[in-house]
């Protein structure tokens, strides 16, 4: 798995799926380590190559006043911090062109938000940087079109790309997955990561804030392990009624250890 080529991850010769998990957003330092440090524990634990996510700064929010992050270099520095501290990848989204190089000095993956995953010129300079590039499908593409996003990317001289599905636009406030799309996506010969929290995200409310359905995480990760991902990406917060940004579909720290217990099980079912 390409995956297992990053410097610096633990078990990388496990045969568990791998787990890109963490905040959604760097709220501050302090809350950082300590989630890092609880997922940690748990996958070293069970044996699970970890990979620590935090958004370093939340560009695409549908209220002028949603919490955005706090400050571009005081976040990446503490994924950076992050990194050092528990010898762990980590992985943060960029937006814009001009942000890959500046990222890729913090984070060991760079994450292509999934509504830009068509913009060329943001694949490109990702992928110019050397780091793995984690592409996630927009919510209005098929998983054929993904294999386009694969081949800019590769055409930059970059092969580690992993991707990652986070379900489909179904109506104007709601998302559903399409369980297909991870066989589609692994015949690209790519790392195929689910998205058990966006994937479970009801957009466009009228408040302006997103709402979620939480309950579901399990449902959603199971039904990935079964069909054969390779990693799961699960945002998580030990106060996700208080976390500043997409708390509404995140899995309570708290959650985490049982949900992957149990999945470990499915995995070892259907290898």
């Amino acid at each position: 798995m390409i995956i297992s080529s990053l410097a610096g991850i633990k078990h990388a010769d496990s045969r568990n799926f791998f787990l890109m998990a963490g905040p959604c957003a760097i709220e501050s330092e302090d809350i950082a380590l300590r989630i890092a440090e609880r997922i940690v524990k748990i996958a070293d634990k069970l044996n699970i190559p970890f990979i620590f996510k935090g958004s370093y700064r939340k560009a695409n929010r549908s209220r002028i006043d949603s919490f955005t992050g706090i400050g571009d270099e005081k976040a990446l520095k503490v994924l950076a911090k992050v990194r050092d501290t528990f010898g762990v990848p980590t992985v943060t989204d960029i937006h814009e062109s001009q942000e890959a190089t500046m990222a890729a000095t913090y984070v060991d993956i760079l994450q292509i938000p999934a509504f830009l995953c068509r913009q060329t010129d943001l694949l490109l300079a990702a992928g110019k940087t050397g780091k793995t590039v984690n592409v996630k499908k927009g919510q209005f593409l098929s998983a054929d079109s993904m294999k386009f996003a694969v081949d800019k990317v590769i055409e930059s001289g970059n092969s580690n790309v992993i991707l990652t599905d986070r379900g489909n636009s179904f109506g104007y406030q709601d998302l559903i997955v399409d369980f297909r799309g991870i066989s589609v996506m692994k015949s690209f010969n790519v790392p195929v990561v689910m998205d058990c929290t966006h994937s479970l995200q009801q957009p466009n409310q009228t408040s302006g804030v997103t709402g979620g359905k939480p309950a579901l995480i399990e449902t959603i990760a199971k039904a990935a392990i079964a069909v054969g991902a390779d990693g799961l990406f699960i945002e998580t917060h030990p106060d996700p009624a208080n976390a500043k940004s997409d708390g509404a579909n995140m899995l309570h720290l708290d959650l985490l250890e049982e949900l992957l217990l149990k999945l470990i099980r499915i995995r070892e079912a259907v290898l």
